[in-house]
């Protein structure tokens, strides 16, 4: 069995929704002065790399918190899809215009985004690639119960709310910050199991794909 990381590595340097904090790894206990042991204190945002959004991070109320969430989608077939490097928006004629297999439910989208990734940006970039409040309708409409992005937000970043609220009312889980640079287009197995945060909005989480 092959497993490919797609989770990005959580460090000092990794680029942070603007107005986060950015993320403090601070070892508070140290073997070298005479400590029995090395103890890390860590300092981020739920929403740091690759995460999780629960349907609380946008629609607040009585929504489902990330430790309510059904584990049993985030673990399962998937398919990559790639969108070309030119696509600055990703639309319903983007989705129509490419071929997602029948059936998926599992849908991981590869943009230029993940180049960000490769090149070790530590600034936030805003112009990634998102997708659009109608692309996320047609989404639903062809079935998709999971869907994950290569940047950290699946909405534009100057128009956050309508995507992120049409798919998680509509019980789409979201995830975020992954990177599918060198990830094929086809199907794979993914697990992708948040970190267990009573009450949040959402939490970071380790995302692999396999296959044999």
């Amino acid at each position: 069995m092959i497993i490919y990381d797609i989770s990005v590595p959580v460090s000092s340097g990794l680029p942070v929704w603007p107005g986060d904090p950015r993320v403090s790894l601070e070892r508070v206990s140290k073997i070298e002065e005479g400590a029995d042991a090395n103890v890390t204190f860590i300092r981020m945002s739920a929403h740091t790399g690759t995460h999780i959004d629960a349907p609380y991070h946008f629609l607040g109320g009585d929504n489902d918190t990330v430790d309510q969430l059904p584990l049993e989608l985030l673990i399962g077939p998937a398919y990559v899809l790639h969108v070309p490097v030119e696509v600055n928006l990703v639309k319903t004629e983007t989705l129509q215009a490419l071929v997602i297999p029948e059936g998926t439910t599992r849908l991981l989208i590869k943009t230029r985004n993940s180049n960000y990734w490769q090149s070790a940006e530590t600034e936030f970039i805003k112009e990634y690639v998102a997708i659009s409040p109608d692309a996320a309708r047609y989404l639903i409409e062809r079935g998709i119960q999971v869907i994950g992005v290569d940047y950290l937000s699946i909405a534009p970043f100057d128009n956050t709310i309508p995507t992120h609220r049409i798919l998680l009312e509509a019980g789409v889980l979201i995830i975020e910050g992954l990177n599918l640079s060198g990830i094929d287009q086809k199907n794979y197995e993914l697990y992708c199991l948040p970190l267990n945060l009573i009450g949040t909005d959402g939490a970071p989480a380790r995302a692999v794909l396999t296959q044999r």
